[in-house]
């Protein structure tokens, strides 16, 4: 499929996004042909072994799979395990992502853990993603050492079940965590932030500080990425967790001294309304970038402006915009004053 096709989904809301995956899967897996109805019940008349030998000499890794989503969980794993993991691993792809559960939960463990590390080694990351998420920990305690860290980013990008990453993330370490976002450097920075806006609490934060804390050569091509892919809204949130010492270390970073980026970003910021996340960072710019967001801010419209100060009232951050304001030209600094939000603030 073209992608240009499917890409209106990227203006609609998370859930309706979602509500339509489930649609699509529906339409999928629920209208199938008689045929498989016939072959799954011809199935549970033989041996699990013998049923296996058809799967794999007569159905072929997608018809197997299809089969599968239509029988009961636990004949579907005892199917399963008599097949080789290769070929297992290849139907995986195949299997009706609803079906992942309740099929997961009756495989042997070292089954498991088998036909993880094969996905893995095929480079089949949009299946992991499905998966990962139904595994039990002591399963994946197993897996994690045998999977590379940019294939764990990666799968982590794809996975299905978002809500399941801090428990993951906890599970691999700060070690291993470290060494995984170091990976994202290699290209990988985009998925790292997805993943990264997809964890919550504690996890999160601790995901930020382990970024902060790379070399500053790393960090400074999460910073230029974030600027050439428009990837602000993942960044800020994510800069606003920091505490004031590392937040020091992102503000003197050579690509937050670019003109083209600071507009840049003064621009993303007033598209999502993201100042409070942005404006401690801005106060620890060195002065010229200081300067260049002041420039840029005092360029905004009236209405952008009058926009940016009522925010500003309601975090109560004046004490960080008025000195970005002393830096604006005389002209831009009376627009400010001028603006009803700021007579409202004053009055």
């Amino acid at each position: 499929m073209d992608p240009a096709a499917i890409g209106f989904l990227s203006a609609l809301p998370l859930q309706d996004v979602r509500r339509f995956r489930e649609q699509a899967v529906a339409a999928l897996f629920d209208q199938v042909p008689d045929m498989l109805d016939r072959i799954a019940a011809a199935t549970k008349l033989v041996p699990a072994g013998v049923a296996a030998a058809i799967s794999q000499k007569a159905l072929g890794p997608r018809l197997a799979a299809a089969v599968a989503g239509r029988l009961e969980a636990g004949r579907a794993a005892d199917i399963i395990e008599k097949l080789p993991v290769a070929f297992t691993a290849e139907s995986c792809a195949h299997l009706d992502p609803r079906r992942i559960p309740q099929i997961v939960d009756r495989l042997d463990e070292n089954l498991t853990v088998r036909i993880a590390v094969r996905l893995a080694e095929e480079g089949d990351y949009l299946t992991m993603g499905r998966f990962v998420g139904h595994l039990r920990d002591s399963a994946l305690s197993r897996i994690l050492p045998h999977v590379p860290d940019a294939t764990v980013l990666r799968t982590g990008y794809a996975i299905d079940r978002p809500e399941q990453l801090s428990r993951i993330i906890e599970l691999m370490g700060g070690q291993r965590l470290e060494s995984v976002i170091a990976s994202a450097a290699d290209g990988l920075w985009p998925e790292a932030l997805a993943v990264a806006g997809m964890v919550t609490g504690e996890e999160r934060a601790r995901i930020a500080s382990l970024a902060a804390a790379q070399p500053p050569e790393r960090l400074d091509s999460l910073v230029t990425v974030t600027a050439e892919q428009g990837l602000w809204e993942s960044l800020l949130p994510l800069v606003a967790l920091l505490p004031a010492d590392e937040l020091r270390a992102v503000a003197v970073l050579p690509s937050l001294r670019s003109a083209e980026v600071l507009t840049g970003v003064v621009r993303a910021v007033v598209g999502t309304g993201l100042w409070a996340e942005f404006l401690p960072l801005a106060q620890l710019l060195p002065e010229e970038s200081r300067k260049v967001v002041a420039d840029a801010a005092g360029a905004l419209t009236d209405p952008e402006l009058d926009a940016l100060a009522r925010e500003v009232d309601k975090q109560d951050l004046w004490d960080v915009v008025l000195p970005l304001v002393e830096l604006m030209s005389d002209e831009d600094k009376t627009r400010i004053f001028a603006l009803p939000a700021f007579q409202d603030s004053a009055g």
